[in-house]
């Protein structure tokens, strides 16, 4: 498959190309065509200069049509997530499945009118007026989006653009950017102006940092590594940041937890999508009392999810991102080793595979816990009752999302006022939204701006009022 980065709908050329591959045999995916700090600049002019944005109801056309559309190709579109990604098919046809969502709720919010009306007679010094609200689009925003969700992560960029009128430019991961020309290909068959959507890849310097630093850009959103997050926030200069950062979260399991659906929720938590997710389960907070069970039956279940060949349907856990990446999560074992943690199942590496992973004894100043591990790995630690769960889940500079496992109301209530995070989820995994809510977090994992389709329309437009006699 070769593609080409678009500078308003139409290819470029001419800065060399970047070839893609599978991570886990090796072989060549496809290529595309990369884009210059000229084109860059094209596809800010060309967005600067649309002036006919389309109806509230031709963008919902747009998004519907496109919905059908990828309901058509959802397995093409899944395979070819596998074959960039190395996720298991399981994980990709799902990752579709959200997508289809993400385009549906778009295809709603774009019909939707939220102005208000406020009476000017309500005050001493009001006058016989009313001020009304209406949402106007931005002219031009960003995205920059990570590989590990290639598709459904483009989708919650471009999909709300779309629904409040606003051109967006993408940059999307240089390790998985096919899928997400793909995709752009089926917005423009929608309907979608050339001006509304640009998708570049190019080198760092041309490309990313252009976008993050170009002053007619009015909005970025940026989903990625903490590190990367803090520079954007430290150059990016005066424009609107949604800033989807890292996750260290925990998954707390009480004493009085449903120990089966604890075991599920921890599997599911740790290892679903390779582990590969911001709001994976990457600590499992345990109970002493109820320790010793939960872990001999999380590691029985562990043994269940088939490592290898993502392409094949007997496979539940795919590759990592690539051989680097399963590397580091190896030395984060070892290390844990070393510090006296034991590797209760899996833990061996093949390239980019890395098996699910049960640690015991973990230390809780061990890096696997502290920072965040990208990977399948599942951790596990004791805690005293409630609150040590709370103190050590709160201790880290993280704050996204956490879980908590208890058939208790109390228990449940004082998790969800105490944890310091975006979202607790009660007896689910950390994870859990559907694709229309506020999802974001605090500290390092975010600047406590949501995304969700409904907040991400309120990111990408603004708000702007005015008043009659009345």
């Amino acid at each position: 498959m070769n593609l080409c980065s678009l500078v308003a709908g139409q290819p470029v050329t001419g800065a060399g190309s970047l070839a893609v591959r599978n991570p886990y045999n090796g072989a060549p995916v496809g290529s595309v065509a990369v884009a210059s700090r000229a084109d860059v600049q094209a596809a800010v002019a060309a967005a600067r200069g649309f002036r006919d944005t389309p109806s509230r109801h031709t963008r919902s056309r747009i998004l519907g049509t496109a919905a059908e559309a990828l309901e058509q190709a959802r397995e093409d579109f899944a395979r070819l997530i596998t074959q960039e990604a190395g996720l298991a098919l399981r994980e990709t046809r799902y990752e579709v499945g959200r997508t289809l969502d993400v385009l549906r709720f778009a295809a709603l919010e774009a019909l939707r009118d939220d102005g208000q009306v406020f009476a000017c007679d309500v005050s001493p010094l009001g006058k016989a007026r009313k001020i009304f609200t209406t949402r106007e689009p931005l002219r031009c925003v960003a995205a920059i989006t990570p590989f590990n969700h290639p598709l459904n992560q483009v989708a919650h960029k471009v999909a709300p653009a779309i629904a409040a009128g606003t051109p967006l430019l993408l940059k999307p991961s240089e390790k998985t950017p096919l899928v997400a020309l793909k995709f752009a290909g089926l917005l423009s068959a929608a309907g979608l102006p050339g001006p509304m959507l640009s998708v570049l890849l190019g080198p760092t310097a041309e490309v990313a940092e252009t976008l993050v630093t170009h002053p007619d850009i009015e909005a970025l959103a940026f989903t990625g590594s903490v590190a990367v997050g803090k520079r954007i926030a430290a150059t990016a200069g005066y424009k609107r940041l949604v800033l989807e950062l890292g996750g260290n979260d925990p998954l707390i399991v009480l004493d009085d937890a449903e120990l089966e659906l604890a075991v599920t929720l921890a599997a599911e938590g740790s290892y679903r999508n390779s582990g590969q997710r911001c709001t994976a389960v990457k600590r499992i907070l345990v109970q002493d009392g109820i320790a010793p069970e939960f872990t001999r039956r999380l590691v029985q279940r562990t043994r269940e999810y088939v490592c290898g060949d993502p392409m094949d349907e007997a496979t539940r856990v795919g590759t990592v991102i690539d051989e680097a990446s399963a590397l580091q999560l190896e030395q984060v074992v070892q290390e844990a080793v070393a510090a006296g943690a034991k590797v209760l199942t899996g833990g061996r590496r093949h390239g980019a595979l890395l098996e699910p992973t049960v640690m015991g004894d973990v230390p809780r100043d061990c890096r696997m816990v502290v920072s965040e591990s990208f990977g399948p790995l599942a951790p596990i630690l004791t805690v005293r009752d409630l609150d040590d769960a709370i103190a050590l889940a709160n201790g880290t500079p993280y704050g996204l999302s956490s879980g908590v496992v208890t058939t208790n109301l109390s228990h449940a209530l004082k998790a969800v006022r105490a944890l310091r995070c975006g979202t607790v989820n009660i007896n689910e995994v950390p994870g859990f939204r559907v694709e229309n809510s506020p999802f974001g977090g605090i500290q390092d994992s975010g600047l406590g701006i949501k995304e969700g389709v409904i907040e991400a329309v309120k990111a990408y437009s603004y708000v702007k009022t005015f008043s009659l006699p009345w």
